[in-house]
C-alpha cells in the first residue's frame, strides 16, 4: 500500500463489503434468526471501516486536488450500499491509470 489512493480503494472495497454483509446477512440475522450477535460485531467492524474509508479520503483529496463535488461523492459513497464500489469505478480507477 505505497499509496492514498491504493489504501483509499482498498478500504473502500472492505467498507463496502461489510455494509453489504451487514444489510443482507446480520441484519436478518437478527430480526430473522433471533442472532444479534451478528449485527453486534459486523456493525462495530463496518463502523470502523466506516470510519477508515472517512479518513482514507483526506490525504487522497488533498494530493489529487478534488473539488467538493468529488469529496462529497466519496462521502456519500460511503453511506450508500454499493457505493464505494461505484466509486471506485468511476473515479479512483482512472486516477490511478492517470498516475500510471
Amino acid at each position: 500500500m505505497k499509496s492514498g489512493l491504493s489504501r483509499l480503494s482498498l478500504v473502500g472495497i472492505l467498507e463496502g463489503v461489510s455494509f453489504l454483509l451487514l444489510l443482507f446477512v446480520a441484519m436478518p440475522l437478527k430480526y430473522l434468526a433471533d442472532q444479534p450477535l451478528a449485527v453486534r460485531y459486523v456493525g462495530m467492524a463496518h463502523g470502523i471501516l466506516f470510519l477508515l474509508y472517512l479518513l482514507a479520503i483526506v490525504p487522497v483529496a488533498l494530493d489529487y486536488r478534488w473539488s467538493w463535488k468529488t469529496i462529497g461523492l466519496a462521502v456519500l459513497a460511503s453511506v450508500l450500499p454499493a457505493g464505494p464500489f461505484v466509486f471506485e469505478a468511476r473515479v479512483l480507477r482512472p486516477l490511478a491509470r492517470q498516475a500510471a
